[in-house]
């Protein structure tokens, strides 16, 4: 969705064109798709947990029913210590346990840096799209960078091809 600062309000939900035919692709070969995100406008009280859960719930019904496996999300603030704020790995550790994901398989997509080194800290290939507010890639760990989420579903299926 468009990075909206500590979304506390479902109306400024907004999936970006292209993403729910690119999820329901993925699906329809096999991957589950779950969500991680950092929540830390939780830990500064910046959004309730209440508002948080409001926006996660207009965000799969915008992505629409039975698409999305499960949602992972990390509440601490940046310099606390802490082992699921990406980069930590523990949110996908979780779902990997959880769920039964084989992460040699797996692939972790995201718009910022710290989600290339949070999937590279827990052993799967890295995708970095360039749809946030950091779309400077130039020095990014990730293994691919493409320009959206549609391509990256692209990349992976592609893969799965081959």
């Amino acid at each position: 969705m468009d990075d909206a600062d500590y979304c506390s309000d479902p109306k400024q939900v907004q999936i970006f064109a292209g993403v729910p035919e690119a999820l329901r692709r993925l699906k329809s070969k096999g991957y589950k798709l779950i969500i991680i995100t950092n929540q830390s406008g939780i830990g500064r009280e910046l959004i309730t947990m209440e508002q948080y859960r409001a926006v996660e719930a207009k965000v799969l019904h915008e992505l629409g029913p039975d698409l999305i496996d499960a949602t992972y999300f990390c509440p601490d603030v940046p310099d606390q210590h802490s082992n699921c704020r990406k980069p930590a790995p523990g949110m996908i550790l979780q779902a990997s346990r959880e769920h039964q994901i084989d992460l040699s398989g797996s692939f972790f997509v995201g718009d910022k840096e710290i989600d290339a080194e949070c999937g590279r800290n827990a052993g799967v290939r890295t995708i970095r799209v360039q749809t946030g507010f950091q779309a400077d890639t130039t020095d990014t760990v990730a293994d691919w960078v493409v320009p959206d989420l549609v391509a990256a579903a692209k990349i992976i299926v592609d893969l799965a091809n081959e």
